[in-house]
């Protein structure tokens, strides 16, 4: 049978929104990524900006708190985050959303999810596949480089730094709320160096392997 679930774990620069985009259309599936902080906010009444601020993928709020931490031992992670107006708001409040939200569109008709630490939560589901997209760091660069030209101009400089801040955090928001090192093989079932490919090529890879498990 086919997989009705396909997670993405992407660092930065290795496509992993246009990638899961695809996949998701060649499988006929829904595409998750943006819309899991939309729907955590609606569930748990809060501004979309604040849950932006929590989400695992963000440049800001928790994830450069963790970012930071994971650069720092002695400091305690489990903190509560202040929001600006708001009071103090705490991180573990929106993973566990974020989980249930992941959990129920899985269950209901499948979906190809990206980020978000979804291989750990839906680890073990028969009915989903595993997909890590990485790659050598000066390869990445140059891709996020080149997507940078063909959107608002960026300098390479600014580029560099967030994907040093993208991958801090998104390693740090894993690390701290599941134990895992994002980058570990064995949480996967199919690991990919995406900037040795086309995306079409890892497209093709990823929906091949969807449709033989």
């Amino acid at each position: 049978m086919s997989a009705r679930v396909v997670t993405i774990s992407a660092t930065y620069g290795a496509g992993g929104s246009a990638v899961g985009l695809a996949v998701a259309g060649r499988l006929g599936l829904r595409f998750v990524d943006r819309a899991i902080p939309e729907l955590v906010a609606g569930e748990i009444g809060c501004t979309l900006e604040e849950a932006l601020a929590h989400d695992g993928r963000a440049e800001s709020g928790i994830g450069r708190i963790l970012a930071g931490a994971a650069r720092l031992p002695t400091v305690a992670l489990g903190m509560d985050v202040y929001i600006p107006d708001h009071g103090f708001v705490p991180p573990e409040e929106f993973v566990e959303h974020t989980e249930s939200v992941i959990t129920r569109v899985a269950d209901r008709g499948g979906a190809v999810l990206l980020g978000r630490a979804a291989a750990v939560v839906l680890a073990g589901r028969e009915d989903a596949l595993h997909v890590r997209l990485d790659g050598p760091r000066e390869r990445r660069l140059a891709r996020a480089i080149t997507a940078a030209i063909d959107g608002p101009p960026r300098p390479d400089r600014e580029v560099e730094r967030m994907l040093e801040a993208n991958d801090r955090a998104r390693t740090a928001y894993v690390k701290h709320f599941y134990g895992v090192d994002p980058g570990d093989p064995r949480l996967y079932h199919l690991v990919i160096d995406a900037t040795r490919f086309p995306a079409s090529a890892t497209v093709e890879l990823i929906v091949a392997a969807a449709r033989a498990v």
